[in-house]
């Protein structure tokens, strides 16, 4: 049997921490395992808000594609491909925005969101505006039937349903199936500071800092504010931030002895802290080691890089001509 096709894309504006890799790329490997697999760097898309800074999207793209392998996306079952590499893409978004009502648009949730969030940036763009169409054209040329998506962002992935509707509507032909979302559980992840992990926020720990760096960051995590003395009893489950990200990583018998010793007052916070760096550094080294392996050989990172594009190349011209076949009737040029 064929398996459903997946399509899930990053903006690369910057390197990645543990709140992706937990929070999404982790999904993304289990998802290679039953679907076919598309993952896409969305570099046009990061230029909706980068576009006066555009130049640092190629280094940031790289170092996203680095990142994906190092985590273990595995290009023989997943195509992995730049957006912008991708032409076709960019010819279906034109097609697509031919027919979507602006009304669509200004509805959208996000947009309102984004505008209010990012007041230092002039979004009043067309680019900024139109980007879920540019979104549905990224899903829908590769037909792709699941997207694994947040509940924040299922108002795109209804709005992407809505174009395949019109199109199969006005031009009497179903060529674009309806996809689906995949709603997964993700884990709050908490930054060094207890709000949630970002790179603006400088609280991140990030899936390229090394050992000596990962290690300070954890032990400046906050945790249980109201126990100042190792001698007084914490209470780890409801006032500590550090212990957040300890659920991540140590077992549930681990996590039983941590808040007995706390609660006891038999377990410090420096020491604490010491044992989940132990962890996070014991599950990033994997992660360290493939990405100096693809480092060393230059030549095999491009080599998959091209490939995937070639296969998501091959998937998205087929579409786009059935597509303009569909539109004008026959193929007259």
């Amino acid at each position: 049997m064929t398996k459903k096709r997946v399509l899930s894309g990053m903006r690369p504006t910057g390197p990645l921490h543990l709140g992706h890799l937990h929070g999404v790329l982790k999904n993304w490997l289990k998802l290679q395992e039953e679907y076919q697999c598309f993952y896409f760097v969305a570099d046009w898309h990061a230029l909706t808000t980068e576009y006066e800074n555009p130049k640092k999207i190629p280094a940031f793209s790289r170092e996203l594609l680095l990142e994906w392998l190092a985590v273990g996306l595995d290009p023989e079952r997943s195509v992995l491909f730049v957006q912008s590499a991708i032409k076709e893409h960019a010819e279906l978004y034109l097609l697509f925005a031919m027919f979507t009502p602006v009304s669509w648009l200004e509805r959208n949730p996000t947009y309102k969101d984004m505008i209010r969030e990012l007041k230092q940036k002039d979004l009043a763009t067309y680019g900024f505006l139109g980007y879920p169409v540019l979104q549905a054209a990224d899903i829908l040329i590769y037909r792709a039937e699941k997207v694994p998506v947040g509940v924040d962002q299922l108002p795109h992935l209804e709005l992407t349903r809505e174009i395949a509707r019109r199109f199969n509507y006005l031009y009497e032909k179903e060529l674009f199936p309806l996809p689906e979302p995949i709603l997964a559980e993700v884990p709050k992840i908490p930054g060094t500071d207890g709000r949630k992990m970002s790179k603006s926020f400088g609280n991140a720990i990030f899936l390229n800092d090394d050992e000596e760096t990962v290690r300070q960051k954890i032990q400046t995590m906050v945790t249980d504010v109201k126990r100042p003395r190792k001698s007084d009893p914490g209470d780890p489950e409801n006032r500590c931030v550090a212990f957040q990200l300890m659920k991540l990583y140590f077992s549930p018998e681990e996590l039983e002895e941590i808040v007995s010793a706390c609660k006891a007052a038999q377990l410090g916070c420096v020491a604490c802290k010491k044992k989940l760096a132990d962890k996070v550094v014991e599950g990033l080294r994997p992660l360290w080691e493939r990405r100096r392996a693809l480092e060393e050989k230059p030549g095999l990172f491009e080599e998959i890089v091209n490939a995937g594009n070639e296969k998501a190349r091959k998937f998205a011209r087929e579409t786009l001509e059935q597509a303009k076949e569909t539109l004008f009737g026959s193929k007259w040029y």
